[in-house]
């Protein structure tokens, strides 16, 4: 599995809300509010999303700062982004008009016109009033090559939880008695046109502690579910399981992945008579499989044939030699593609029909690389790199059948301008532009080090006014992550310009470990008993900003969301003397009980498992919920959460406000009635929560 399947697991569907294992707690008062949909849990939270809005939102300047931000996000001026299917392009769109979305098509050549002309394929505002349903977006699942025939995605009020509905491009109708699914938790793909590999909620004991499917079955039209084949059965204790068919002309191919931690799975090769043979990897490395190459990638040192090769490397075998184990007695060497460096990381990779794009972060900045297959070492050209301090992109635009792709351009202070070009054929032409929704011409980007508690060089990026005074008064926002492998890299943000930028503030990045920017060594630097390092990385960025002058803890706010919301909640209860405010968002927060709320079981990999006492003895030193207490200097926080966020879920911030609240502590807190993980279902929804996050830092920092 790739990379970036398993950052993608991270929003499939969960329809969990308290695991049925649930241990007791022991004096938490607070264990009411685990009810997340009761109706007095929700007459609470309505009491105190009433008392928010009253002191945050109900002003003038809030309602300005609300519509600056949606007009931002409904700008028909922004790029409209696509996939191709078949011989069109389709994209997805919201604006004020349509605030569900359209899923809407148009030609290549159509796209390449300043005003595309687009073709309504479906309208989910028109959908939803039908049905009376308030639908949200998850995507589509289309058949090829023919691509006639789509699996619909379609998720109540946000939730990672999906409706699936079989879909007819030609007359842009659902199926009459088609394929369709209930709302689960489902992975669903197309083996061909009469039948499905399905892995959803079948019942008790169909699914894992992580509350995802256990089990994947075949699906044949025309019967019912209860009669699908059981392709492949997982443990309770297993992540989830999955099935897919590779659809590529001339290599068509099954496979069964069996995912048995966040950073641990088994892929298998599935043959025509239902057997399986297990990719022979270790269970930390990712693998992509594309016509007939294998591309591996291990998360750690990997001794094979007597040669070693390094975490975060990008390696290339023939697939089908290297399932006959031709390459494990060392006579014959996998190809390495990309090895990391001290400053260097691999952050994406994407095929063309005949070249493999590399897209590589030298100290969080981008650079591409073209790769051709051939004998030994494969050939190796440059796409080109991004401008100073700002982040380049490509991928392939449909690998079965041309070398065209899309390329991206973007920075703090640079609208994204996408290009598109034929590898082999002359330089990438410009097709759309963002607008700019702030005047950059005010600020200038840099990038720093700071040197973390234990010495490691940790980066950060910093967006100021050019004119900025050193004199520690200047209200500035830090935001981080520092999970999963994810890296934060620098790209534009109108909200960000409007909304802080613009009102005087300075904004900072803060590359913590934990995240990707150096590739699994900078991630695995903060797991599980390392946890704590990545809050010393923060508060190292934030004490660096002091000793420059940029700003002092009166006037500095921190922000972040889901991983990065546990971030927030330890910059709270470790470091409350370095801010004067902090946000957040959809965040973990009772690290005791985490594993038996939503999909929290799913993480152990990254945070350990608190119901293991060895375990539980470092978890506790990063359990925001278990460490506040009273007596302490702490700053205002806000916590904003959705009841339809089934993944998080809200009763981390529910618990840790009433906590904290009930010790006298100024605290605020919104809960999202809709919305999923991101907290918002629509435009407006997102602009609010945007809006309120940054009054509430205002208010705080001046």
């Amino acid at each position: 599995m790739n990379k970036l399947s398993l950052s993608l697991l991270m929003v499939l569907s969960m329809t969990g809300i308290v695991h049925a294992a649930t241990p007791p707690a022991t004096a938490d008062a607070n264990l009411w509010l685990e009810d997340i949909d009761g109706a007095k849990q929700l007459d609470w939270v309505r009491q105190h999303n009433a008392e928010t809005v009253k002191k945050y939102a109900d002003t003038a300047e809030f309602k300005q700062l609300d519509a600056r931000l949606l007009e931002v996000l409904d700008s028909n001026a922004r790029i409209p982004f696509v996939a191709k299917i078949g011989d069109h392009y389709y994209n997805f769109w919201r604006d004020k008009e349509h605030p569900r979305g359209l899923w809407r098509r148009t030609s290549p050549a159509e796209y390449a016109k300043e005003q595309p002309a687009w073709e309504t394929v479906l309208d989910l505002d028109a959908l939803s009033k039908a049905e009376q349903e308030n639908w949200v977006w998850h995507g589509a699942d289309c058949l090829k090559p023919a691509n006639r025939r789509c699996l619909l995605m379609l998720s109540r009020g946000g939730a990672d939880a999906d409706v699936v509905r079989e879909f007819d491009l030609a007359s842009r109708q659902f199926v009459k008695d088609g394929f369709a699914l209930p709302e689960a938790k489902t992975q669903v793909t197309w083996k061909d046109q009469d039948t499905l590999y399905v892995a959803t909620d079948f019942g008790p004991g169909s699914m894992t502690a992580s509350s995802y499917p256990r089990i994947v079955k075949e699906w044949k039209r025309g019967t019912p579910l209860s009669a699908a084949a059981t392709v492949y059965e997982g443990k309770h204790e297993d992540m989830s399981i999955s099935a897919e068919r590779d659809h590529t002309p001339g290599f068509e191919r099954d496979f069964v992945h069996r995912q048995l931690a966040f950073y641990d799975s088994e892929t298998f090769l599935r043959g025509k008579d239902g057997k399986l043979a297990r990719i022979d990897v270790p269970n930390d490395a990712s693998t992509d499989v594309q016509r007939e190459w294998l591309l591996i990638t291990p998360r750690s040192d990997w001794a094979l044939g007597g040669k070693t090769y390094k975490s975060g490397s990008l390696l290339a075998a023939h697939f089908d030699d290297y399932m006959a184990g031709k390459y494990k007695d060392g006579k014959r060497p996998l190809t390495v593609l990309f090895e990391p460096t001290d400053s260097t990381a691999l952050d994406a990779h994407s095929w063309t029909r005949h070249h493999l794009i590399l897209n590589v972060m030298d100290n969080v900045v981008n650079r591409l690389e073209v790769l051709t297959p051939q004998a030994g070492a494969w050939k190796r050209e440059s796409l080109g790199g991004a401008p100073e301090l700002s982040t380049i992109g490509a991928a392939g635009i449909d690998a079965d059948d041309s070398d065209d792709y899309f390329l991206t351009v973007s920075g703090f202070l640079q609208p994204t301008t996408l290009y598109t070009g034929a590898l082999g054929q002359g330089e990438p032409r410009a097709i759309k532009h963002s607008p700019a929704f702030f005047d950059a011409s005010k600020y200038r980007v840099s990038q720093h080090f700071v040197a973390s508690r234990d010495g490691t060089r940790v980066p950060y990026f910093e967006i100021a006014s050019k004119d900025l005074k050193a004199d520690g008064k200047n209200p500035t926002l830090q935001y981080g992550y520092g999970g999963f492998e994810i890296s934060l890299q620098p790209a534009y943000s109108g909200s960000v310009g409007r909304a802080w930028l613009d009102q005087g503030g300075v904004y900072v990045i803060a590359n913590i470990r934990g995240g990707g920017e150096y590739g699994p060594r900078w991630h695995k630097a903060a797991l599980k008993a390392e946890r704590l390092r990545a809050y010393e990385d923060f508060a190292a960025v934030s004490q660096d900003l002091f000793k420059r002058g940029i700003t002092s803890p009166a006037h500095l706010g921190a922000m972040g969301g889901s991983n990065g919301g546990l971030l927030m909640g330890n910059m709270l209860t470790l470091y409350p003397q370095l801010y004067g405010a902090i946000v957040s968002q959809v965040a973990l927060l009772d690290m005791q009980r985490y594993t038996h709320l939503s999909a929290g079981a799913s993480w152990m990999a990254e945070y350990g498992d608190p119901d293991k006492p060895e375990e539980w003895a470092w978890i506790k030193t990063f359990s925001p919920y278990t460490n506040a207490r009273a007596g302490q200097k702490y700053p205002p926080v806000l916590f904003t959460t959705s009841t339809r966020d089934d993944r998080v879920g809200p009763v981390h911030a529910r618990k840790m406000y009433a906590k904290l609240a009930g010790l006298g502590y100024d605290a605020a807190f919104y809960e999202n009635i809709e919305g999923g993980h991101g907290a918002a279902a629509d435009n407006k929804q997102s602009a609010f929560m945007n809006a309120l996050g940054y009054t509430y830092l205002w208010e705080h920092l001046k």
